[in-house]
């Protein structure tokens, strides 16, 4: 089972100004999401950014937020009580007039793009508004898969006590490299070099 470039959408969870100092390892963390999200334009794989409470703890890092399509603002520590799975996964239009009612043969092929119901997700706190945000998702049926090198906490055993529960609720714990290599598949694929000088 391999992340795939087309179906997948990129989360960045609550990289804030206040609260990056106090976060473990926060430099190589905030290094990493900088490029999933660089990846993510690269590939065409839709990036959203959520923020905590940004009145008190401030925006998400200006590079984050540059690459963002959207970022949400929240005060529940989970993004989707906020709205995030509706942006993640638009309602679907019904077909118009009756073509359900057509043979298969005879109806005219959907113009929808595929859903792209993969979610890599990484951030902060991973015990708090990544976990929470992790499972709704799982919990709305979303494949969800987390980042590891690019998300922690205040404390190393917050952080992987959260890995360890997000692991056993059945969500897929990757690296940065992971996500790069799998959303590429193949050294021919036309962005491998610049993907590639990213992570070297």
């Amino acid at each position: 089972m391999l992340l795939e470039a087309e179906l997948s959408q990129l989360v960045l969870v609550d990289y804030q100004a206040r609260l990056m100092p106090a976060i473990f390892e926060a430099p190589l963390v905030l290094a990493n999401a900088l490029r999933l999200a660089q990846m993510g334009q690269m590939l065409h794989v839709p990036v959203m950014g959520t923020e905590q409470n940004p009145s008190r703890l401030g925006e998400n890092a200006p590079e984050i937020k540059a690459l963002c399509q959207r970022t949400l603002a929240k005060m529940q520590f989970s993004g989707v009580e906020e709205g995030l799975g509706e942006w993640l996964r638009p309602p679907v239009k019904p077909p118009a007039g009756n073509a359900r009612s057509l043979p298969k043969h005879l109806q005219k092929p959907s113009n929808t793009p595929t859903e792209r119901s993969t979610i890599v997700i990484a951030g902060c706190e991973a015990h708090v508004c990544l976990l929470q945000t992790a499972l709704h998702l799982l919990e709305d049926e979303f494949d969800v898969w987390v980042v590891t090198d690019a998300c922690s906490s205040r404390t190393e055993r917050n952080r992987d006590a959260a890995f360890d529960r997000l692991a056993g609720a059945g969500v897929e714990l990757v690296t940065t490299e992971m996500v790069a290599f799998e959303w590429l598949r193949s050294a021919e694929h036309p962005q491998f070099k610049a993907v590639q000088s990213l992570i070297k």
